[in-house]
């Protein structure tokens, strides 16, 4: 049987950039003023002042210094990205998203469109239910002989995906598959709260997948084993849905945004990540003193480095073997385990062996053990 492999990546992000001074002075700007708003109550002790945020805290508390994203100008006059409503006739945003990354994979990948029999839309947020968006880009890629379908299982949804198209290849019921990722996290992201503001950017990301009779890269790493883990857990979570008008009680949007208990979950993520790569390395027999890299979820820089000193040892644990693009991206949902691919793969010699493991909210996590060929 043919094996099954990465053969070309492909990143898209926007062109408008917010760094953390940018974003804490629109926050703290907003915490004078609802401080001086509601000065009285403060003083009555009723409701509790706020408190402002600084860069420095940022940096040390997440690794993040920048982050692109899809509107800057809405994001610090008003703490959400403000997007022209589209007419049904014209590309959706995430499918617009989706196909520049695709276009990108596919040219780094030596393909042409019609080469592609599967394309699989994973991300963390979708900005409709239906028609999927992975068939809106199916239609904007000019691609007619194709099945395509959305997915999400939060920042592991990458992961989870190209794990998905491999079992699709190792199967035979495709040969080449296209699975995209496009995030926009700032529109599900509440400004406002100084706890999680600063973590997330926009970014898609798109990843070819095919089998290995039909290759054409010059970089291609054969997928040598996937591990999909899930256990659920309230820790991180996302209520804006279309439920929430059917319920009677009249919310605050900004509640139903994404939230998280930061340090549970912390603790949670570091054992349940390592633990996925380590069962994933033994039951393919590779010992964890041959793996060269560690491409991970870019959601924080300790987690990161904790998970990695979990599966290779503290005296292991480098830029290199660890290499992050947080400071530049913010966590990018699930896209980031593949910017981080994308950046940093072609140092690695033949046969080098390497993990792509993503975690997030469900809990989920996934570990894909490749080889450079």
């Amino acid at each position: 049987m043919s094996s099954v492999i990465i053969s070309g990546t492909g990143i898209y992000v926007p062109q408008d950039i917010i760094s953390n001074d940018e974003l804490v002075h629109s926050f703290n700007k907003y915490v004078e003023n609802f401080n001086q708003k509601h000065i009285k109550a403060i003083a009555n002790n009723s409701i509790a002042p706020l408190k402002g945020s600084n860069a420095d805290f940022i940096y040390n508390v997440s690794g993040i210094k920048n982050r692109h994203v899809i509107d800057k100008h809405g994001i610090l006059n008003h703490f959400k990205p403000i997007l022209q409503k589209r007419p049904v006739e014209q590309i959706s945003v995430q499918a617009e998203m989706a196909k520049k990354a695709a276009e990108i994979a596919l040219k780094n990948a030596n393909k042409k469109n019609h080469e592609v029999d599967g394309i699989i839309i994973a991300c963390s947020n979708l900005q409709r239910p239906y028609p999927a968006i992975a068939i809106e880009t199916q239609n904007a890629l000019g691609i007619k002989s194709a099945f395509a379908f959305d997915m999400n299982v939060a920042c592991a949804s990458a992961s989870f995906g190209i794990s998905v198209a491999y079992s699709y290849i190792k199967s035979n019921l495709a040969k080449c598959i296209l699975v995209i990722t496009p995030e926009i996290y700032t529109a599900h992201v509440n400004f406002k709260d100084r706890r999680s503001h600063f973590i997330f950017g926009d970014a898609c990301v798109a990843t070819l997948v095919e089998t290995g009779n039909t290759i054409k890269s010059n970089n291609a790493f054969r997928i040598i084993g996937c591990n999909m883990q899930t256990c659920f857990s309230n820790n991180i979570r996302n209520n804006f849905g279309f439920l929430n008008r059917c319920n009677k009680q009249i919310y605050n949007a900004d509640e139903l945004l994404f939230s998280q208990n930061g340090a549970k979950v912390r603790k949670d993520v570091v054992d349940f990540a390592a633990n996925n790569i380590l069962q994933n390395l033994n039951k393919l027999e590779i010992n964890k003193k041959n793996i060269k890299r560690l491409w991970l979820h870019q959601a924080n820089i300790h987690i990161n480095t904790n998970i990695s000193i979990n599966v290779i040892g503290k005296e292991n644990v480098n830029h290199l073997t660890m290499p992050c693009v947080l400071k530049e991206y913010g966590n990018t949902g699930a896209a980031g385990v593949i910017i981080a691919f994308d950046k940093h793969n072609n140092d690695l010699s033949k046969n080098d062996y390497g993990v792509i493991s993503s975690f997030g909210a469900g809990y989920s996590a996934t570990s894909i053990v490749v080889q450079k060929i």
